[in-house]
């Protein structure tokens, strides 16, 4: 079978747990022949490189979101009336908050992208400011975008172009050819696998672990947690490119052939914008156990005095209240000690918990001699005495988790393979992962966190239960295994599903044998035909690109075909790995 992977920010470029994940999930499914389609972020993200891919990834498409990609291609008129015909159904959208003229303009842009090589010049056009400016002030727009002015416009339009940049690739005649597309996310990253749904009829798979259009909210919030900046600064600027993710995410959720949310948090947004339950299967995120066998088989391992905490610093996660609790917690358990674990930071918050901590926690000496010791350390994962997460979480008996905002938690399911207890309040999808194998408060509570924390430092025998059962569970719930079995069975179910191209194609109707890579009809010492002359590569194309698999089944018969003179697609990176013969 061939799999479209489609991502965005993620692999094969990103770390973290996006990337970790599809990783995961490619080498766990080596029968199957895998092409990825990655959108980048940012220069920096492409400049550190990929990670190293299995032989069965045959290809790997790459296109930034982060460059313009204007090729100085000009419109006829009659170009250029259709276009604004279709930008002003899908502002229409936008703005009156109508799912129906959101997606008839937005496949109709994608089928003149198609046509005509890309859209960024008339996406940032005069016209579409103008259409934007008319739907915002038009009868029955939302009363939050009416007051928009031309520097808003300005932006959201700016804002647009980028989020839109999607449907000018050259992606999708090859999205044709792939027997299921699997998004990464929801969002842009599932643009492409919903205009291949739309064109070429091709299974669409929509994978969230945390839901885009919370991500959105919560990224563009007018302020961020504990009263962070964040988000753009103009209230209509907000709601326009809210409104926009709301209509993108519901049209994603209607076509999906079949959407696998990683928790029920996430299953419950996805089910407010129109989802039905007969398209939706919850599969958690799986993580390697193996990496915390050590620890979590050794429950005795860890100062029994010791809180851990293990993430990344930011506003969030909340340490300004679990700094108060282990103030509280302090004055009833003189001895204990809290150690955090950073796996990232943001700097002006952790300056802002490293001072805190200086004030609740003057540095303590035993005697006039010796030097004075903070009850509060704040360390990094890879440090002389935690050089991996499983290390940091062996550091101590019991784990705390004090967030105000969360998905799904992954530092918690980590805790849990540990066989730790653990402390959590109670956001996201907390409980449910914990489902009873650990203690929950509310969040912003810090006198209950402190309560909650010293029951399980006067009771051992507890935490230790407690730890192992979150272990079992864990271990049920949580792995690559269960992950990637669940995945396997999904493709083949939505291939078995039957034809939706327009073809009336037969699944396995070609075998993978008609598919082998290079000259087959040749030996393999045999010198090869000189190749023809290439066309000059695109701008933004590396020099030395390899060309597309020779062998590569043919297009679908009845796909449009492309204008005779239409410009080079917009730019994008092209790897090709062929599988020896």
């Amino acid at each position: 079978m061939r799999i479209g992977l489609l991502t965005e920010g993620g692999y094969p470029y990103a770390t973290g747990e996006a990337r970790l994940w599809c990783d995961r999930l490619v080498r766990g499914l080596p029968q199957h022949e895998f092409e990825l389609y990655a959108l980048s972020r940012s220069a920096e993200q492409e400049e550190r490189g990929r990670v190293v891919l299995p032989e069965h990834v045959t290809r790997v498409w790459t296109a930034p979101l982060w460059a313009p990609a204007d090729d100085g291609h000009t419109y006829s008129r009659r170009e250029r009336r259709r276009f604004a015909d279709c930008f002003k159904e899908l502002v229409r959208g936008i703005c009156a908050g109508e799912s129906e003229p959101f997606a008839a303009g937005l496949y109709g842009l994608a089928e003149l992208a198609r046509e005509q090589g890309g859209l960024y010049a008339a996406l940032r056009s005069e016209t579409a400011v103008r259409a934007v400016e008319s739907a915002c002030r038009a009868p029955g727009a939302l009363r939050s975008v009416q007051r928009a002015q031309v520097a808003d416009l300005l932006d959201f339009v700016d804002e647009l172009e980028r989020l839109l940049r999607p449907l000018s690739l050259d992606w999708y005649e090859d999205l044709s050819e792939v027997d299921v597309c699997h998004a990464a996310a929801g969002g842009v990253a599932a643009l492409p696998g919903l205009l291949a749904k739309r064109f070429f009829g091709v299974p669409l798979l929509v994978t969230e672990y945390g839901v885009q259009l919370r991500a959105h909210y919560l990224e563009h919030a007018p302020s961020g947690p504990a009263g962070a900046p964040g988000g753009a600064a103009r209230p209509a600027v907000r709601a326009l490119l809210a409104a926009f993710h709301m209509r993108l995410a519901t049209e994603i959720y209607a076509r999906a052939d079949l959407l696998t949310p990683g928790n029920a948090h996430a299953r419950r947004w996805q089910e407010r914008c129109g989802a039905t339950r007969d398209r939706l299967r919850t599969v958690y995120p799986g993580m390697e156990a193996d990496r915390f066998a050590t620890v979590g088989e050794d429950p005795d391992r860890g100062d029994p005095d010791t809180l851990v905490w293990v993430g990344r610093i930011e506003p969030a996660k909340d340490l300004i209240a679990l700094l108060h609790a282990f103030a509280e917690i302090r004055r009833a358990a003189p001895q204990t000690r809290l150690r955090i674990f950073a796996t990232a930071v943001v700097p002006g918050y952790l300056a802002d918990c490293r001072s805190l901590a200086a004030q609740l926690f003057p540095d303590e000496a035993a005697d006039a001699v010796t030097a004075g010791e903070n009850p509060v350390t704040f360390e990094e994962i890879g440090g002389p005495d935690a050089a991996s997460p499983a290390e940091a979480y062996g550091c101590g008996r019991v784990v705390v988790l004090s967030s105000v905002i969360e998905g799904f938690p992954i530092t918690l399911a980590e805790a849990m393979l540990c066989g730790r207890a653990t402390v959590s309040t109670d956001v996201g999808a907390v409980c449910e992962v914990i489902g009873g194998t650990g203690l929950v408060v509310p969040p912003r509570n810090p006198r209950a966190l402190a309560d909650a924390c010293l029951s399980l430092l006067r009771d051992p025998e507890r935490a230790h239960r407690l730890g192992a059962a979150a272990r079992a569970r864990a271990l049920e719930l949580f792995t690559v295994e269960q992950n990637v079995a669940a995945f396997r069975e999904i493709y083949l179910r939505l291939l078995a599903r039957g034809p939706a191209r327009p073809d009336g194609g037969v699944p396995f109707e070609q075998p993978p044998e008609a598919r082998v890579p290079g000259h087959w009809t040749s030996p393999t010492w045999a010198a090869a035909a000189p190749a023809p002359a290439k066309a000059p590569n695109a701008p933004g194309q590396p020099a030395n690109a390899p060309a597309k698999t020779a062998s590569a089944p043919a297009k679908t018969a009845n796909a449009p075909a492309k204008t005779a003179n239409a410009p080079a697609k917009t730019p994008s990176t092209t790897t090709t790995t062929e599988a020896p013969v």
